[in-house]
């Protein structure tokens, strides 16, 4: 197929990858909205119970979307640049920190105040978490392992988390 032919079909990148990921990419980000959803809708005092949990929940759930879409997903991590499909992981730190602050925010509620977290560093710390987690997706570790390194991933860093926070 020509270039000329093919733009009579998709008239631009963001087309063709609408596409060809549009539904995946929608599916990765509304499971993660769901998950900070579902955590902000517990009982503050039950929120520090189970933090990580629902979580990590998510991120299972993610990972074991991605293996089965593997070539879309890769698409969008690896290929999507300048489509707006390439800010996924901008949009999901962005989700993160405001759950990240409205946790702190139920922490002072309880009584259990966080320290403030410089806006950098939390920015930092978010984004490599995810670039972290789709790593895995990005290299095609075998399932098995991804999982394991989900597991030791989500220790890491809610140990992490909860150090920064005073908990």
């Amino acid at each position: 197929m020509t270039t000329g032919a093919f733009y009579g079909y998709y008239k631009s990148k963001e087309e063709l990858f609408k596409a060809l990921v549009g539904k995946h990419y929608d599916y990765i980000l509304t499971r993660f909205k769901d998950a900070q959803r579902e955590f902000a809708g517990l009982p503050p005092d039950q929120q520090p119970e189970v933090m990580g949990e629902i979580s990590g929940l998510c991120m299972y759930d993610m990972l074991h979307y991605a293996y089965e879409h593997l070539e879309e997903c890769k698409l969008i991590l690896c290929c999507s640049e300048g489509t707006r499909f390439s800010s996924l992981i901008d949009e999901m730190v962005e989700i993160e920190a405001e759950g990240t602050h409205a946790y702190q925010r139920i922490l002072s509620e309880l009584g259990r105040p966080s320290p403030q977290i410089d806006p950098k560093l939390e920015h930092i710390l978010i984004t490599g978490m995810f670039h972290t987690f789709f790593e895995l997706v990005i290299h095609e570790m075998p399932l098995q392992d991804a999982e394991n390194y989900v597991k030791e991933m989500r220790s890491f860093y809610t140990a992490g988390w909860m150090k920064i926070m005073g908990q």
